[in-house]
């Protein structure tokens, strides 16, 4: 089995836990996870099987998308509900005020990723040290948040939104600093994941639904195909001449293949052999003629 299924994590599981269950499910070792979703989080976490492992950070890099609950006065030691309490602040609900704050977080920007999180220093997850009661300066990430829409608002202190972000980016810091910004203080009340590039929530299925169609002898039409998970990228067939050559990913000239469009040098194309059968990604150079190079092979 080789392809990708679009989970639907449920709160209280971790991505580990969901690729340990897949592995009992499909009796299969080669899983993988796209990017970590908290244990109170839920939504998209496209799981990679077998050969497919190989694109886990290709999707890793794809955009997300979320929606969040803020909750308004209080912090807390985690920036979500999970935390203790750290402060409460009186609200001033004021609608506009809210909409110009949150409008002052879209675009690119420096973000400096919470105590409780999974990135490691010097060996060690900044979670365990934080556990440990220590805080340790952290450095900024560049990040980019390419819209916030605000769903509703639910007064006297929460209201709901929508975000496109780049990879890396934490929503639940987002949301404290949305609070620091009003000067009340705020924190991630609920967050689910409704989008990681292509995979959306509403195509997504449960580990019981998965379960069920394994009991079926279904579980193939959970997966989508390595192929339609490369679909945004430009399609390159290579020509029977230099099949030997595509395959020993050597590089491949473009008098020997053919695009389905105009690319330039620097670009990433989803490459096939003359008989359609995926070989991997390629990178597009230029010198003294273009050719293709071996990306990410994946056969």
């Amino acid at each position: 089995m080789d392809g990708i299924l679009n989970i639907r994590k449920e709160k209280g599981f971790t991505s580990h836990d969901v690729v340990a269950v897949v592995r009992r499910i499909l009796h299969t070792k080669k899983v993988g996870h796209t990017g970590t979703l908290d244990p109170d989080a839920e939504g998209v976490l496209p799981v990679c099987v077998g050969k497919a492992t190989k694109l886990a950070d290709i999707i890793m890099d794809g955009k997300k998308r979320y929606r969040a609950m803020v909750r308004l006065g209080i912090t807390t030691t985690t920036e979500d509900a999970a935390g203790e309490v750290l402060e409460e602040k009186p609200v001033d609900f004021d609608e506009e005020k809210i909409r110009q704050a949150v409008a002052g977080f879209v675009g690119e920007q420096k973000q400096i990723p919470p105590m409780y999180s999974a990135i490691k220093v010097n060996g060690k997850k900044l979670y365990e040290l934080a556990r440990e009661g220590k805080e340790i300066e952290r450095k900024a990430r560049t990040i980019t948040i390419f819209a916030i829409n605000i769903v509703r608002f639910l007064p006297p202190d929460r209201f709901e939104i929508d975000v496109d972000c780049s990879k890396g980016t934490y929503i639940r810091t987002l949301c404290s600093d949305i609070g620091k910004t009003l000067g009340c203080g705020a924190h991630m009340a609920e967050l689910t994941r409704t989008r990681t590039g292509s995979f959306a929530l509403e195509d997504a299925i449960t580990l019981g639904e998965l379960q069920t169609m394994a009991d079926e002898g279904r579980q193939e039409e959970a997966f989508l195909s390595m192929e339609a998970a490369l679909s945004d990228f430009p399609k390159i067939i290579v020509s029977p001449k230099s099949t030997k050559m595509l395959y020993n990913g050597g590089r491949v000239y473009a008098k020997f293949y053919e695009a389905e469009k105009e690319l330039t040098a620097g670009d990433i194309a989803a490459v096939f052999d003359s008989e359609h059968h995926l070989v991997g990604l390629y990178e597009v150079r230029d010198e003294e003629g273009f050719y293709i190079k071996p990306f990410k092979m994946l056969i």
